[in-house]
């Protein structure tokens, strides 16, 4: 009985070592297919001894900047049901952090000032000209309160678009296993298999509306940044960091003397349902002298997909209320 369970078992193991490593070869030829047609919707700039990409648009005299929530893998697609209403009102910019979008992947260390100094050096590379209004979504939060922080004269306000407050991330331990998750099943060919799936496609967006507001080719390219960077190092390390990184930013200047409106998405009348979250939301424009609060209706986490009409109409708002 034994020797006979050993043998299963061997023959188990052989079996999944053989599906890991066509899952993997399948990774791998559907990556190099794709990279084939992933070419950049803005342009690439050398930061750090590394490229960078930044995406702009629109046109006046106000630069908006937009920051991504974490794990967002293309940043240009997930903020793209803004473009249109603002684009004749301001310009905006779009940077991906490294390992996001059409940066490169680094391996540098995701520590908040390193973040916030690559953001600068990539807006001035790429002939930005502040004060900006920045926008940050979700963990994105962190970066545009640092940037304001430790470069005062170049922010002018900040919209949050559900963005988590310092004090809700320092409370938080910045866990890994979601990312090397990700990271495992898009190596070994597993996320790609599920991405043929429409409904795993609409269940993974369920927090972005299910990308309706995406075009069909602005849906590929999510799925394709998706298919080449999830749960990579540089991602992995920004979560394993977010919990030191906002301490950081708690040891700084608090309030800020800038505008700073933020928008907190109702989880379709289910806000309460986690209180943390709730309360975080409701002292965070404290972090302003002219802080406020806006809950939004009908939307969840990635307020910009349900109810992007709003959001564009907040960040008008704050371009009126500014004299440069």
């Amino acid at each position: 009985m034994l020797k006979r369970a050993r043998k299963i078992m061997i023959c188990l193991l052989a079996a999944l070592l053989l599906l890991v490593g066509i899952g993997s070869a399948y990774q791998w030829y559907g990556a190099a297919t794709d990279a084939k047609t992933y070419k950049p919707t803005g342009k690439l700039y050398e930061v750090a001894g590394h490229k960078m990409h930044l995406y702009a648009g629109g046109e006046g005299d106000t630069t908006v900047v937009f920051a991504s929530g974490w794990g967002t893998a293309n940043p240009y697609t997930d903020f793209s049901p803004l473009y249109e209403g603002l684009k004749s009102h301001a310009k905006f910019v779009v940077y991906d952090r490294f390992g996001y979008g059409f940066s490169d992947t680094t391996g540098r260390k995701r520590d908040i000032d390193t973040i916030t100094d690559e953001i600068r050096e990539l807006l001035r590379a790429s002939g930005q000209k502040p004060p900006y209004i920045f926008v940050g979504h979700s963990l994105g939060s962190l970066e545009t309160i640092r940037y304001a922080q430790r470069f005062p004269t170049e922010v002018k306000a900040i919209l949050m678009i559900d963005g988590g407050s310092p004090e809700y991330y320092a409370s938080r331990q910045g866990f890994t296993v979601v990312p090397l998750i990700y990271r495992a099943l898009r190596t070994t060919g597993v996320l790609r298999a599920l991405y043929h799936s429409n409904s795993f496609a609409e269940w993974a967006s369920d927090q972005s509306n299910g990308e309706l507001l995406l075009t069909e080719d602005l849906k590929k390219l999510s799925h394709t940044s998706i298919l080449l960077k999830s749960g990579n190092q540089d991602m992995t390390d920004e979560v394993r960091q977010s919990q030191k990184n906002a301490e950081i930013i708690l040891a700084g200047k608090k309030p800020l003397d800038i505008p700073l409106t933020v928008l907190t998405a109702d989880y379709f009348g289910k806000l309460s349902d986690d209180k943390a979250w709730e309360d975080s939301e409701a002292a965070f424009p404290t972090w302003s002298t002219t802080g406020q609060q806006i809950i939004v209706p009908n939307s969840s986490h990635y307020i910009h997909s349900y109810q992007p009409k709003q959001v564009v109409s907040e960040l008008l708002k704050l371009i009126d209320s500014i004299k440069f």
